[in-house]
C-alpha cells in the first residue's frame, strides 16, 4: 500500500473534489432560508445493522467545510451498530451542517457497507492464518475511502494502484511471451528504474506454479481460480518459498475452505464492488 502521507493526500483530494461537485458556487437552498447566524445540532442515526465506518472521515469533512463545527462521537469506527443507534452529534452553524450532510452520508453509508462485508469475511477466517484482501475493483475517485473501510472492517489492503506493486497477471504473461520472460523483464525493468516494488505473479495451473518457483524474487503467487484440491497441491509445491493468495469468485461460503488449504491471503473484489449502502440519516435535533 501507499505511504500514510500519500493516503492522507488522497483523502484530502476526495473531500475537496466532493465539496466542489456538490456545493459549487453555494448551497442556495440553505442560503435562501437559513440565517447566517443560525446555530443547530444534528445526530447521525443508524437505520440498519453492521459495522460503522467513516466517523473519522466525517470529522475531516466537517472540519473542511467549517472548522468551528463540533463533533461528539458516541460510537467509533469499527464498532457494530444496530437500528436507532446514534453514532455522533454535530453542532455549530446550521448552514455548515447542511452543506456537509450529503458528503458525510454518502461516504459513511458506502464505507459502513464495505466494513460490514469485510467483517463477515474476517469472521469466517477467524482461527486460521489467512487474511482477507481487497482489490482494485473500486469506485473511481474514492478508492482511498473504500480501502480505508476494508481496514476498519478487519481486512488488509492489497496494492493501492498500478504504481505501488508489480502484479503479473494472465494478460501480462501472455503478452510478454510466458511466465519466465515476464518475470525476467520485470526484474530488469525494476533494476534499470531503481524501483523497489514487490512482485506478484498469477498462476492458472500447477505447471505455472512450478515455473514461477524457478524464478527468484517473487513476493507472492496468486493462485487464481483453483479448486480446493489443486490449491492444497499448490501450497505444497510452494512450501513457504513465498507468500500465497487465492482469488477468483471466492465467497463467504467458500472462504473458510480456501483458508483450510493453507493460503496466506484471500482476495475478493466483492468487498468493494458488491455491497449495499448502510442506511444512515443525519437528523436535525
Amino acid at each position: 500500500m501507499i505511504s500514510a502521507a500519500q493516503f492522507e493526500k488522497e483523502i484530502e483530494l476526495i473531500i475537496s473534489n466532493a465539496v466542489r461537485e456538490d456545493v459549487g458556487d453555494g448551497d442556495h437552498s440553505s442560503l435562501a432560508c437559513i440565517p447566517e447566524s443560525a446555530k443547530g445540532k444534528a445526530k447521525l442515526l443508524v437505520k440498519d445493522e453492521g459495522v460503522i465506518a467513516g466517523v473519522d472521515f466525517a470529522r475531516r469533512v466537517f472540519k473542511a467545510v467549517d472548522p468551528d463545527l463540533i463533533m461528539d462521537v458516541q460510537i467509533k469506527d469499527g464498532e457494530r451498530v444496530k437500528r436507532r443507534d446514534i453514532v455522533f452529534y454535530v453542532e455549530g452553524s446550521s448552514r455548515s451542517i447542511l452543506k456537509a450532510e450529503r458528503l458525510v452520508l454518502n461516504g459513511m453509508q458506502r464505507m459502513s457497507a464495505i466494513a460490514s462485508k469485510t467483517a463477515e469475511f474476517a469472521d469466517r477466517l477467524r482461527g486460521s492464518n489467512t487474511q482477507i484482501l481487497d482489490t482494485r475493483k473500486t469506485t473511481p475517485g474514492i478508492r482511498a475511502l473504500e480501502k480505508w473501510a476494508v481496514k476498519i472492517g478487519g481486512g488488509e489492503n492489497h496494492r493501492f494502484a498500478l504504481y505501488d506493486m508489480i502484479m503479473l497477471k494472465d494478460n501480462h504473461i501472455d503478452f510478454a511471451g510466458g511466465i519466465t520472460k515476464a518475470i525476467d523483464k520485470t526484474e530488469k525493468y525494476l533494476k534499470e528504474k531503481n524501483l523497489d516494488l514487490k512482485i506478484i505473479v498469477e498462476a492458472r495451473n500447477l505447471d505455472e506454479i512450478k515455473e514461477i518457483l524457478r524464478s527468484e524474487g517473487v513476493y507472492r503467487i496468486l493462485i487464481d481460480n483453483f479448486n480446493y484440491e489443486d490449491t492444497r497441491k499448490a501450497i505444497g509445491l510452494i512450501d513457504g518459498k513465498c507468500l500465497t493468495e487465492s482469488s477468483g469468485g471466492i465467497t463467504l461460503e467458500t472462504a473458510a475452505k480456501y483458508a483450510d488449504c493453507g493460503v496466506d491471503y484471500i482476495s475478493s473484489g466483492s468487498l468493494t464492488h458488491s455491497v449495499h449502502n448502510m442506511d444512515l440519516s443525519l437528523k436535525a435535533i
